[in-house]
């Protein structure tokens, strides 16, 4: 079991929810590479690249990102996303728990349009996120109604 008791953790998943904080991404990891508890690492009011260029090969980690993205130019949209990053140089039993810990994650990063399970940053780059979003939902970009 993953322990995410830490306040810091549900703390920074409501800033990056809330309209009112210019929050729009949490990264989480564990303490140490033996803990099974999680601590906030850091938060940021940039982009998916800034959250990407926060992640570290020797790590696993997860996160919570606010997408903004606009399908035409009347149209915004706000989506989030729950990441679990595997690092590459991450060992083998830490690989094992994060299946495990996924869960209890979840008990405090509840809301989230789509789930992403990456060990590269490049499935991090922001029009594959976006299209991924656009795929689960309606695209309501008008400029393909004229």
């Amino acid at each position: 079991m993953a322990d995410v008791k830490d306040p810091a953790i549900a703390e920074a998943y409501e800033k990056v929810r809330s309209d009112k904080d210019d929050e729009t991404w949490a990264l989480f990891d564990y303490e140490d590479d033996k803990s099974n508890k999680l601590k906030l690492t850091e938060t940021g009011k940039g982009d998916i690249a800034e959250f990407a260029s926060k992640l570290d090969d020797a790590r696993a980690s997860y996160g919570f990102i606010r997408v903004r993205y606009s399908n035409d130019e009347h149209s915004t949209r706000e989506k989030f996303v729950f990441v679990i990053w595997i690092g590459s140089d991450v060992k083998v039993m830490r690989r094992a728990r994060v299946s495990v810990h996924t869960a209890d994650v979840k008990s405090v990063i509840r809301a989230f349009s789509m789930e992403l399970k990456v060990s590269s940053k490049d499935e991090l780059k922001e029009d594959v996120v976006v299209n991924q979003l656009r795929r689960l939902g309606a695209n309501y970009d008008r400029s393909k109604f004229n």
